[in-house]
């Protein structure tokens, strides 16, 4: 029998046909594509970046025509004296000296009771929270033991005493400050130099975050208003005051625990409130539209003292209020959603690939770019999306689009309509898996390693019976 004899293929054609056919070159391929694709994902993070540092913008723009954030204390007592020194000058005798000097008290008992109004300011698609409130303080001193901070009565200046009430942005006293003392009402004057500094907190656009709220920044405050007390002597001394204040701020409004013991009981219209500082209150309540706070904190509990002469005097590190947070914040979320692309592409595409060769189907590199295009366009959607109508909805939309789109697609050259649906099945598994990690940030480390473990073992079960190494043949051909 006569058999026709086939011509040996030459080295280009053997060499093409191996590219063709390897399996370690279409994985490198592949590999390749994904590292490719990183270069518009990160430009896609960029975005995501640039948009939450305008929505940071808008916020600090609106808080600063508005008023920033508030740290309440209680009144202080400053009561001056005279330092008097001598300087031993040798021959020419004894000088004597006289240098000015401040005492400053806190109260013994301090009571904060307020309620705050918030409200949402709109900027274009940006929203920003701000609030108006009302306060009564209350705050009693008891007369100062001078004998024990070794001052002689005869060297207090009792006609300079004055207290001081520190406001951290003067700008949101919206009426005239009522500061009662004894039962008599006391002029004030606002200060930006009090001698004492309280927290302040700031937002921050400058810098990138995922997975925090913290896009703030603290500094330290000096302002306030200052009370002349008309005291002649000492006899004049009354330790009971009050102050009544209208308040405006933004975004948060927090308390200094300047009494022995000090009592803040705040009420608002707020029903997503974060209680944050360094006390958390003693009983809370929160409804569908309003909260309720209490806090009760001794002066043991804080890192300063009751009184004290050194100047500039930092009452900081133990403040505590509420924070008004908006429910959602939807390019926190995008921003993490992002860092799971990666890894959506590459078990797309290997996805892809386990169906192309174990059911011998043939998808060209620029096929595999094009879903990879679109896997990627999918945060722009997510971004924009959620801009207008929510973290969960915009990732509805943009998930259903780019598996519809994904699905119609591969349906071109995969041909076999149960194929196309076993691998929309798949997509959907994916993004109905970040979805949830998203959502779960308590549990999302454990529920996405779970979830890669029984990836990695479907992956190891559909490929299981793939020949890896191609067997060669060794035959002769009749002539």
């Amino acid at each position: 029998m006569e058999t026709e004899n086939v011509p040996p293929l030459n080295v280009f054609e053997r060499f093409n046909r191996w590219i063709e056919e390897s399996i370690m070159i279409k994985l490198f391929s592949i590999g390749f594509l994904v590292l490719l694709l990183l270069l518009p994902a990160s430009w896609i993070q960029d975005l995501m970046y640039e948009r939450e540092s305008r929505a940071e913008g808008v916020i600090q723009e609106i808080s600063s025509k508005w008023s920033g954030s508030q740290t309440l204390a209680s009144p202080i007592l400053v009561v001056p004296y005279i330092v008097k020194e001598k300087i031993d000058r040798g021959k020419d005798g004894i000088e004597i000296t006289e240098h000015l000097e401040k005492y400053f008290f806190l109260p013994e008992n301090l009571s904060i009771t307020g309620d705050i109004v918030p409200e949402v300011r709109h900027r274009g698609i940006f929203d920003a929270v701000v609030y108006t409130s009302d306060f009564t303080i209350l705050s009693d001193f008891k007369f100062p033991d001078f004998d024990r901070l070794n001052i002689n009565s005869d060297n207090i200046l009792w006609k300079d005493a004055y207290m001081i009430f520190p406001v951290t942005d003067l700008r949101g006293i919206s009426n005239a400050l009522s500061f009662t003392v004894g039962g008599q009402e006391k002029a004030t004057e606002p200060s930006n130099n009090l001698g004492v500094s309280v927290k302040k907190i700031s937002r921050s656009n400058s810098e990138r975050y995922a997975y925090s709220e913290n896009t703030e920044y603290s500094e330290l405050s000096t302002s306030g208003v200052i009370a002349n007390l008309d005291w002649k002597t000492a006899a004049d001394f009354n330790g009971k005051t009050s102050i009544k204040l209208s308040l405006k701020g933004s975004q948060r409004l927090n308390f200094v625990p300047t009494g022995k013991t000090t009592d803040v009981k705040l009420t608002g219209k707020w029903n997503n409130p974060s209680f944050d500082g360094e006390f958390l209150p003693e009983s809370h309540q929160i409804t569908d539209s309003t909260f309720t706070a209490n806090w009760n904190v001794l002066h043991y509990n804080r890192p300063f003292a009751q009184q004290w002469k050194t100047p500039d005097e930092k009452l900081s590190s133990s403040d505590f209020g509420v924070k008004l947070i908006l429910p959602v914040d939807q390019y926190q979320k995008s921003i993490r959603t992002s860092k799971y692309g990666q890894l959506i592409i590459i078990l797309t595409f290997m996805a892809l690939f386990l169906v192309e060769i174990t059911r011998k189907v043939r998808i060209h590199p620029f096929q595999y770019i094009l879903i990879g295009a679109a896997l990627i366009i999918y945060y722009t959607l997510l971004l924009s999306f959620s801009e207008q109508i929510g973290y969960n909805a915009a990732y509805a939309v943009a998930s259903v689009s780019t598996v519809v789109l994904v699905s119609l697609y591969s349906l071109s050259f995969l041909k076999d309509k149960s194929l196309v649906a076993l691998f929309t099945s798949l997509l959907v598994v994916f993004y109905t898996f970040i979805f949830v990690i998203i959502l779960q940030q308590d549990f999302s480390l454990i529920i996405g390693s779970i979830g890669l473990f029984l990836i990695v073992g479907a992956l190891m079960y559909f490929s299981r019976k793939v020949r890896w190494y191609k067997e060669n043949k060794i035959g002769t051909t009749q002539g």
